[in-house]
């Protein structure tokens, strides 16, 4: 018979880690961000056109209507009447001279202004408190 040899069984151990991770409140910020409204007065210059109207006697004949016409910023309406002679004839009685001017007027406007306000309060010790700003923004924040 064969001899039989023997077997020695070595067991083998080995270590392991195990890693893992909490989070830890290491202080907290609060921000309070507010609305105000204020009324400001604008001031902002207006325009308005006023018209002078002045009658400008001619008494002159004319053979034909004059027509309307522009001389600068005045505009020239004629005004005519047949008047009964032995012939028929128009005279040309009078223009209207009418001037047209801008006139600048300043008005204070009432406008609603609005602004924020921001209020941050802090807890914690100041480098605890810049790890938890950083965490605010990046999670998600309160």
């Amino acid at each position: 018979m064969a001899e039989e040899q023997e077997v020695a069984a070595i067991p083998l151990a080995e270590e392991r880690v195990s890693v893992t991770k909490r989070e830890v409140e290491t202080g907290r910020v609060r921000v309070q961000v507010s609305v105000g409204a204020r009324e400001v007065a604008v001031p902002v210059e207006l325009r308005h056109d006023e018209v002078e109207v002045e009658r400008v006697p001619i008494n002159k004949a004319v053979s034909q209507l004059p027509s309307v016409r522009l001389e600068g910023a005045t505009t020239i309406i004629p005004v005519v009447e047949e008047v009964v002679v032995v012939e028929k004839r128009l005279v040309l009685v009078e223009e209207i001279h009418v001037r047209r001017k801008s006139v600048p007027e300043v008005q204070q406007i009432p406008v609603l202004l609005r602004s924020e306000q921001v209020s941050i309060d802090r807890s914690g010790s100041a480098d605890q408190v810049g790890e938890a700003v950083g965490s605010v923004s990046s999670g998600g924040g309160e």
